[in-house]
């Protein structure tokens, strides 16, 4: 198949309030297969998407496509209503999208505060610049207590605190969440959860590849199971939880009764 973008569909009218959407995405690495085939979803201003499904399935690759890390073979990344199909990491950024990396990114040897600086190093406005280090430290206290600390000393909670804390600062009208709970143990996950939680209250949209793919679901709006690269079931999150065939096939089985 041609490496080349196919022709770029018009998106669904219906609200302003969609502010990311795949539309038919069809992508893979390289020359080799495709994992996304022809995969669509869309994201709602103040919505929680988590995408499950088991491993290879596609998950982490959709949020590289809507974050411009990798290119699309054919269908459309749209942003705010405005086709985003190829725009650079750079762009989506200044146009509202921000992606938080599997994994630990602070920059152990800075401080918090130079960590969190660097979010919003396209903040040309002074002003505007000091009233999101404001709005970051009162969504994430932790932030604002350890400040002056060098973030290689905090702990794997914190230090994720930090990373959303830092990509809040562009004001993201989306963010991009790749298993977040990765290296964290049961206490420090839960709390990264109420941390998601706050990015929705925030008024941010969430679209969310989870490892923990149970809890992720109990505090999204929407649930989308991945499998060979398409969606195989969408819908809320709390339906897809008391399914007892998704259950048994992509969250692991039914929790024991307490």
């Amino acid at each position: 198949m041609s490496d080349e973008t196919g022709p770029v569909a018009e998106p669904p009218v219906d609200g302003d309030d969609v502010v990311l959407r795949l539309v038919d995405v069809q992508a893979g690495y390289g020359k080799a297969a495709l994992v996304l085939r022809g995969f669509s979803v869309e994201v709602r201003r103040g919505e929680i998407v988590c995408l499950v499904g088991p491993n290879g399935a596609g998950k982490s690759t959709v949020l590289k496509v809507a974050s411009g890390l990798l290119a699309v073979r054919s269908g459309s990344v749209w942003l705010n209503g405005e086709d985003a199909t190829g725009a650079k990491p750079q762009d989506l950024l200044r146009r509202g999208l921000s992606h938080v990396l599997q994994g630990h990114s602070v920059f152990r040897e800075m401080t918090v505060e130079e960590n969190v600086m660097l979010g919003g190093y396209t903040v040309a406005d002074r002003t505007a610049l000091l009233d999101r280090v404001e709005f970051v430290k009162g969504v994430f206290p932790v932030v604002a207590e350890r400040w002056s600390t060098t973030a290689g000393l905090l702990s794997g909670g914190q230090q994720k605190q930090v990373e959303f804390a830092r990509a809040l600062m562009v004001r993201p009208d989306v963010v991009l969440l790749d298993e977040p709970s990765m290296g964290l143990d049961p206490k420090r996950t839960a709390g990264m959860f109420e941390q998601v939680a706050r990015l929705r209250e925030a008024g941010v949209a969430v679209l969310l590849v989870e490892q923990n793919a149970r809890r992720a679901l109990e505090m999204s709006d929407i649930g989308c199971v991945l499998d060979l690269g398409r969606v195989f079931v969408r819908g809320p999150a709390q339906e897809l939880l008391a399914d007892p065939q998704l259950s048994d096939l992509y969250l692991g089985g039914r929790p024991a009764a307490s």
